[in-house]
């Protein structure tokens, strides 16, 4: 079988900090190599892969901001869609715009839909329903107006993961420092829990990170900056809890995953996919609330998080995410 993965061109693939969607095509690539199939990585052409790259983009439009993001995607996309007939099946990880060729090739086209945007884009999918395939990566991130082949969660790269099992005392948030993500309620609960907040991210919303994040910055309150994969799974493994007070309804949420990866529990507010993603009490806690996040704080000793890691291993794991989505090929190509 030979299969074609479609990543974004926002950022290098597999990202160097911050790109969900780039991170999930290279660990979807790669867990395909090592299960013997043929794969070709369609990214920028700084990206590292173990397969076969093909690309026509040098580097990433967040990283180069002098490209004009519409006509580089247009160049990526079509690139591969001239190409479609040399493989079997083409696995899309950029979103609805890759759907508009769908019915100019005969190659099938798997789309892994990473969260919609915005009820704006649905008509597109729509539209495309009856003649291409949809894969979910929750079961709480599915449209009713849809059809799909199945849900994939997220897998990981577990070796680049260590078990950490003397964490320290802080409290870590990792994410986009953005209002969806609740770094503003994160800092409210370290505050209120009398714990060290370690914030790690990019700034995607700077007026909400000036008015909402800066002003509480000291030494309980520590503004770390985007983390790379070293750092990132130094701060993970060594916090004594995972702080995740979303205020959307998340379709993943891959920092919740690593983080049970390193034997961390995670509070989380209750939302999206975060039932399917944390077992109450068991791996962390589901909470509605600041308040409650601050009591559950207290608890967090009482996780076992030799567990936490055992569970985010058996459900996701980039093999068991690799071996889920050729089911969904071989089921398609059927």
């Amino acid at each position: 079988m030979k299969i074609a993965i479609l990543a974004p061109i926002a950022w290098r693939t597999p990202p160097r900090h911050y790109g969900p969607w780039e991170q999930v095509a290279s660990n979807v690539t790669e867990g395909l190599l090592q299960e013997g199939a043929d794969v070709t990585l369609f990214a920028t052409a700084d990206s590292v892969t173990t397969g076969k790259l093909d690309a026509v983009i040098e580097r990433a439009y967040e990283e180069v901001r002098t490209q004009d993001a519409k006509v580089v995607e247009c160049l990526h996309i079509s690139n591969l869609m001239e190409k479609a007939a040399g493989f079997d099946i083409i696995h899309n990880h950029f979103d609805f715009l890759p759907l508009s060729y769908s019915r100019l090739i005969s190659t099938p086209m798997l789309s892994t839909i990473h969260g919609f945007s915005s009820p704006r884009i649905l008509p597109v999918y729509q539209k495309f329903n009856s003649t291409t395939h949809y894969a979910s990566i929750s079961n709480a991130d599915r449209s009713p107006l849809l059809k799909y082949a199945g849900t994939v969660y997220n897998g990981i790269r577990t070796n680049d993961f260590s078990f950490t099992k003397q964490p320290e005392e802080y409290l870590l948030f990792f994410g986009r420092i953005h209002p969806h993500k609740g770094t503003a309620e994160a800092i409210q609960i370290a505050l209120q829990s009398k714990k060290q907040l370690l914030i790690a991210g990019v700034i995607q919303d700077q007026t909400y990170y000036n008015e909402q994040v800066k002003p509480f910055l000291n030494d309980q309150i520590i503004f770390l900056g985007a983390a790379g994969p070293k750092r990132r799974n130094e701060l993970l493994g060594k916090a004594s809890a995972l702080l995740h007070p979303i205020s959307f309804d998340e379709p993943f949420g891959l920092s919740v995953a690593e983080a049970m990866l390193c034997g961390t529990p995670v509070i989380a507010f209750n939302r999206g996919s975060m039932p399917e993603l944390i077992q109450q009490e068991k791996t962390g806690f589901l909470v509605n609330n600041v308040q409650e996040a601050v009591e559950t704080v207290q608890q967090i000793k009482q996780i076992e998080r030799s567990y936490c890691r055992q569970w985010s291993i058996s459900k996701f794991s980039q093999e068991k995410m690799a071996a889920d989505y050729l089911r969904l090929y071989e089921q398609i190509l059927k």
